[in-house]
């Protein structure tokens, strides 16, 4: 009888500790059911794929082809939404030559499961191993593109491996550097969440960062001091009026024809 007072207040912690992380995963992804766009209404030939991450659960994606390509990107989206809506961008990517795999994360779209991180960083390696197992694509020929949130998942993916290139846009250092800009007092609850300045220094392949110099949600200067952080090679383009939500639009053709010489640098013929 004497043990019980502990044990009933250890499963209460536990119990503070869960609604916690419930909570703080909540503020952090913001997910949008089923899929408001299908590939041929933005005129891309594409199929939805079913993948298993290593914990078994079944996320969705779009493989999207580009006729006669040798290279893929892999796509990683943001925190909110699904993929259906990055299916525009997509084409335009796959215009640039390249396949393209655009995944929904857990609890996002078409997949099953309840988003986190540790369940996000699985849903990204599920898509690089479906690009190498399933559709033959030699690691050194698939670039990571990881936009806003998207980008810490990509950083912890391609770490130590022989990815060709990685393209991070309108990223961040961590979200505790993101608390402290937008939400001071809760910065000491997320330590530790999505560190990407803690792993970047373990990336071997190029990488390419783009940022609107008037992002509204991810301070620029954030973006700026994880390239600072990052290894060489890298490049930083600043889209100039770009708020966080409209870099496709402000950069134009020149943001396009940016990302292609990239391509074309890590992925030569």
């Amino acid at each position: 009888m004497r043990v019980r007072g502990p044990l009933i207040l250890g499963a209460a912690l536990l119990g503070v500790i869960f609604m916690w992380g419930r909570l703080v995963e909540g503020v952090i992804f913001h997910p949008s059911s089923g899929a408001d766009l299908r590939p041929e209404q933005v005129g891309l030939r594409g199929e939805d794929v079913f993948l298993q991450a290593a914990d078994g659960v079944q996320i969705h994606g779009y493989w999207l082809p580009a006729e006669g390509a040798t290279r893929a990107l892999l796509f990683l989206h943001g925190n909110a939404g699904n993929a259906s809506h990055r299916l525009p961008n997509a084409a335009q990517l796959v215009g640039l030559g390249t396949h393209v795999l655009l995944l929904d994360y857990r609890g996002y779209g078409l997949s099953d499961g309840r988003p986190s991180e540790a369940g996000v960083y699985a849903d990204a390696r599920a898509g690089l191993a479906h690009l190498i197992e399933a559709r033959g694509i030699e690691e050194s020929r698939i670039v990571v593109f990881g936009r806003s949130l998207g980008g810490a998942v990509a950083v912890d993916l391609v770490q130590d491996r022989g990815v060709a290139g990685l393209i991070l846009e309108s990223t961040f250092t961590s979200v505790a550097d993101m608390a402290r800009s937008l939400l001071p007092p809760a910065a000491p609850f997320v330590r530790g969440r999505f560190d990407s300045e803690s792993k970047i220094a373990r990336l071997r392949a190029p990488l390419l960062f783009f940022h609107g110099d008037r992002d509204e949600i991810v301070p620029f200067a954030l973006g700026q001091r994880l390239f600072g952080a990052a290894p060489e090679p890298k490049a930083f383009e600043i889209l100039k009026g770009a708020g966080h939500n409209d870099t496709v639009a402000v950069g134009g053709r020149p943001y396009f024809e940016r990302i292609r010489r990239f391509l074309d640098q890590v992925t030569p013929g």
